[in-house]
């Protein structure tokens, strides 16, 4: 569900007419609904209701401090991969005990300031991470309660390049190995090990693949525990994925999903985590861009907008699939014809979508990129020297810049010329 809709014959985010912003700040621009985050949270969380969970929102879905200080008063946590997205977590208002810190490169300096701020639990990847999380932790006289995160060779089917779950993929320790590591994470000094986690891809729409890794996390489990290892947490990672094709298949529920970690893992007795961001993000979010030229060529027509891959990188970076929708509602009986969206930039890959059909545009009309409040603005580059575009965040009948577009002088601001060319 989002909360994107046509109205008097204009596309309006909740209360508030998509022209009115492209009026006010200019295109393109990321517009995000409140109100669609705060569902897409709420259903998530609530299909686990009454039980002991945690649901860390991936911030690397959409790092935003709005969006992010929306889902906090929810009571989201956060699942981090760097500082960086730490301090943003933090600043937005997530408290550090709800805090996750993931990924398989993290260094020193990172751990110790995570350590600092007193975060609930490190996802460790590896034997030498977990040994230089001790090394810190002995240092700076605190005990880091930690995850193992178990690689449980499952092939999530989903896109090659976001498949995490596989045993040539670079995350995790072989679940077979996770024993060993385990009995020497209880020698090390400054290193609890009360939880094990698990993420194997995301934009899963089977819940097979999940059913495979929770059932061979709970063989782990119990053994751990056979082995004197106290196992209080699970981290079940994120995944689930959203419609971005009505043609394609539909991901279940979260409620569906829920019963299914109840067939698999409910009996363990452990405070279940969770780390969804796509689902939470995905479909509040739009893109909104402006036709700058109708362009004829061959057996193509093109539609050249003002966004480009730079803005939106998934459909040049894994052929990704986005509904677009025209800013102004079409006729009914209005002619489909096919024409291929496509950005600015000097890279054929700056295409949005190809021979799709939509109805008639021109030049100044806009178009709204849908589902694109997941891994739109995070990617973002400034390629080709064209400035961030802004975001929005829109309550009800009012919205706020939550990001500002940069100026040129803004972006060359931080740029020196070496002492030699002075």
């Amino acid at each position: 569900m989002n909360h994107f809709e046509y109205r008097d014959g204009a596309l309006y985010a909740e209360d508030v007419a998509l022209e009115k912003i492209a009026d006010s700040v200019g295109t393109p621009f990321y517009c995000y609904s409140a109100a669609t985050l705060t569902y897409q949270f709420r259903l998530f969380s609530e299909a686990f209701s009454g039980r002991d969970t945690l649901v860390c929102f991936a911030v690397k879905a959409n790092p935003n401090l709005a969006v992010i200080r929306t889902l906090a008063a929810l009571g989201a946590g956060a699942d981090v991969v760097s500082e960086g997205e730490l301090r943003r977590a933090l600043a937005a208002g997530v408290p550090a005990d709800r805090v996750v810190f993931s990924g398989v490169g993290k260094t020193k300096d990172e751990m110790r300031f995570a350590l600092e701020q007193g975060i609930l639990q490190i996802n460790v990847e590896s034997l030498p991470e977990l040994e230089a999380l001790s090394e810190v932790a002995t240092a700076m006289g605190v005990e880091a309660e930690v995850a193992v995160r178990v690689n449980p060779d499952v092939d999530a089917d989903t896109h090659d390049k976001i498949a995490t779950g596989r045993q040539e993929d670079k995350f995790g320790i072989d679940i077979a190995a996770a024993g060993a590591v385990y009995d020497r994470a209880a020698q090390l000094p400054g290193i609890q090990p009360v939880a094990v986690a698990v993420h194997i891809g995301s934009q899963l729409t089977d819940l097979a693949p999940f059913r495979t890794a929770f059932t061979r996390l709970a063989q782990l489990v119990r053994q751990l525990r056979v082995a004197g290892h106290e196992i209080r947490r699970l981290d079940l990672g994120g995944g689930l994925g959203i419609p971005y094709n009505e043609d394609a298949d539909i991901p279940p529920l979260p409620d569906v999903y829920a019963q299914m970690v109840e067939e698999t893992v409910g009996d363990l007795g452990c405070t279940l985590m969770f780390e969804p961001g796509r689902i939470v993000a995905g479909n509040a979010g739009l893109l909104v861009t402006k036709v700058v030229y109708l362009k004829e060529g061959g057996e193509r027509r093109f539609a050249i907008v003002d966004a480009a891959m730079n803005d939106l990188m998934r459909p040049a970076l894994y052929d990704a699939h986005h509904g677009i929708q025209p800013v102004r509602q079409p006729p009914i009986d209005a002619d489909i014809g096919l024409v291929d969206v496509v950005g600015p930039v000097c890279e054929t890959g700056d295409t949005f979508a190809r021979r799709r059909a939509l109805p008639p545009v021109a030049e100044g009309d806009l178009l709204a990129i849908k589902s694109a409040g997941a891994y739109g603005a995070s990617m973002a580059s400034t390629y080709n020297s064209r400035p961030l575009v802004p975001e929005i965040l829109v309550r009800g009948d009012e919205f706020a810049i939550v990001r500002e577009r940069p100026s040129y002088e803004d972006m060359l601001a931080p740029e020196r010329f070496a002492d030699w060319q002075a």
